[in-house]
């Protein structure tokens, strides 16, 4: 019976359908994995069909569950911009504000806006989930997150709205002992056989270097077996001294790597603000744009 469904349900759905796990859903919705596994199953028995299959380690809807899904997401869309447009009614900014970011951002980019928003708004129930911006994007567009702040992609994608916020210089690294540290400028040729370490193609920082080598007639000599996309991880391997990498320069300044000068390479990439294009933003997440802004203009 339809009319007998609740939030409870859903959301545990949802996540399950996503996260394709019962596991990970119950530490995401923060319940026991039988709870999960209970609310699924009700649902299962009100619309008299299963909603996933096992195939594997993996839970993967059924095609009632993939019919489902978009109305699920909806209606727990719906309810939330309903409680916020409720709290937005009062005078104090109030309610939730779900933002969703990069661990090189949060780190780097947003803990002066964070202190900042806490301390100006401190009735607002901030929920900060670090995912790449691939993810990110995704859960701005299924309304799991307000505002996303986030490398850009490509393809630009029209559900999305995005403002550019900061441009990240990005600088050819090395260990201080790396045979090109000392160099005073390196031509892409010379480094080009040197082994590299670089986020995975799929990601616009590992893409832009590549695409830069691949225009200059290069290939590039990557270290398959040290790949990660965590530039945090990333800068800690480079500073073992086997390979070069590519990092944002707002990471540099404890001089623990070699700056390595190519001219040959200009890159930066665009840090995004980004919201869904059919969504109005509720009172707290209006606020946060506003205090963004006001940091970039500030050149914070």
């Amino acid at each position: 019976m339809i009319h007998a469904m609740d939030t409870h349900q859903l959301k545990a759905f949802v996540a399950v359908a996503e996260l394709e796990s019962v596991s990970l859903a119950a530490e995401h919705l923060f319940l026991t994995q039988p709870a999960v596994t209970r609310r699924i199953q009700t649902l299962e028995e009100q619309l008299g069909q299963p909603l996933f299959d096992r195939i594997g380690r993996r839970l993967l809807p059924t095609e009632a569950g993939r019919c489902l899904l978009p109305y699920a997401r909806q209606v727990l869309a719906l309810l939330d911009a309903g409680t916020q447009a409720v709290h937005d009614l009062a005078s104090t900014v109030q309610g939730t504000l779900r933002l969703v970011t990069s661990h090189h951002i949060g780190l780097h980019r947003l803990p002066a806006v964070l202190r900042d928003y806490k301390r100006r708004y401190p009735q607002v129930r901030l929920q900060l989930r670090f995912m790449n911006s691939q993810e990110a994007h995704r859960a701005v567009v299924h309304g799991d997150a307000d505002l996303g702040v986030t490398t850009e992609e490509e393809p630009h994608d029209d559900n999305l709205v995005g403002e550019a916020i900061w441009h990240d210089r990005l600088e050819v690294v090395v260990a201080p002992d790396h045979p090109l540290a000392m160099r005073q400028g390196v031509a892409l040729a010379e480094l080009a056989p040197y082994p590299a370490i670089l986020p995975d193609a799929r990601f616009y920082t590992g893409r832009i270097v590549r695409e830069a080598f691949q225009r200059q007639g290069h290939v590039l000599n990557l270290d398959q077996d040290l790949s990660t996309d965590n530039l945090e991880t990333l800068k800690a391997l480079v500073g073992i001294g086997i390979s070069w990498s590519v990092l944002p320069a707002t990471m540099l300044g404890d001089g623990s790597l070699q700056i390595l000068p190519v001219p040959e390479l200009h890159l930066e990439r665009r840090l995004m603000l980004i919201h869904h294009a059919r969504r109005s933003l509720h009172k707290a997440a209006q606020v946060f744009v506003e205090l963004l802004r006001q940091h970039r203009e500030g050149g914070g």
